[in-house]
């Protein structure tokens, strides 16, 4: 005969049980999860797809062939979502649909439009995702933008002679004045873009249930202060690089 304790102890195990998730229940629950991410990346893909077409129709090439692409924005923000594949991912995506459906730079362009996008992108998104913080993010997209131009820096030299048929010697002469200084703005450009859009989008994504909620009030308040103190910052180096480029352009 069991004692009143052993009793209570039985009735606190099958409230448990009873209330614990079976083992189907977690299979479900990390399948919709799955689901709900791979369509997240595949909308964030798409999103960035028309992001590339917009910028390649109202933005003109420097020297005829350079592309300010803002669908970088929407990479970094993925992969900061969801880590580096998903930045990866889209990255891919987007520069292959660009090749093949509106861009006139054919391989060499998707080559290019990878490396690119993946060095920034890829970059920000592993080093935020080992720290999840506004200093983190800032160090994530300013390494990513140095990744982005020293890596340009280096595929220019090799490719570029090939796609405009000149001599190297020149290419190399335009490595400081024309490249170093066009990924710069531009992966300026796509980084303050980043800060300035990616609470708005995750709020949204959080609003149609497609990424976990928020984390507790207490921890979101600090994070929002900081989130608006850093906009100003954002918004002069976004302008900042837009005159860049209507005067590089000669508009201005």
């Amino acid at each position: 005969m069991k004692t009143p304790n052993e009793n209570r102890t039985d009735e606190m195990r099958a409230a448990l049980a009873a209330e614990a998730p079976s083992a189907a229940e977690l299979r479900l629950g990390g399948a919709k999860e799955r689901t709900k991410r791979l369509t997240t990346i595949a909308m964030l893909s798409a999103v960035a797809c028309i992001v590339a077409y917009l910028s390649s129709m109202l933005i003109p090439d420097v020297m005829g062939f350079l592309q300010m692409d803002f669908s970088d924005t929407v990479s970094v923000i993925g992969g900061f979502l969801f880590g580096p594949l998903a930045a990866m991912f889209i990255v891919a995506a987007v520069s292959s649909i660009e090749a093949l459906v509106f861009s006139h730079t054919g391989l060499i362009g998707l080559i290019m439009n990878v490396l690119s996008g993946i060095s920034f992108a890829c970059v920000a998104a592993f080093i935020y995702k080992r720290k999840q913080t506004m200093s983190g993010a800032i160090v994530a997209l300013v390494s990513g933008i140095l990744a982005m131009t020293a890596v340009m820096l280096l595929w220019n030299y090799i490719i570029t002679p090939l796609y405009m048929t000149i001599p190297r010697e020149q290419v190399a002469a335009m490595l400081i004045p024309v490249f170093l200084p066009f990924n710069l703005v531009k992966g300026s450009a796509n980084a303050s873009l980043s800060v300035l859009l990616y609470k708005r989008l995750v709020t949204a994504l959080r609003r149609a249930q497609l990424i976990p909620p928020t984390r507790s009030a207490g921890t979101e308040a600090p994070r929002r202060a900081s989130n608006k103190a850093l906009m100003i910052p954002a918004a002069v180096v976004l302008l900042t690089c837009a005159l860049v480029l209507l005067a590089w352009a000669g508009i201005i």
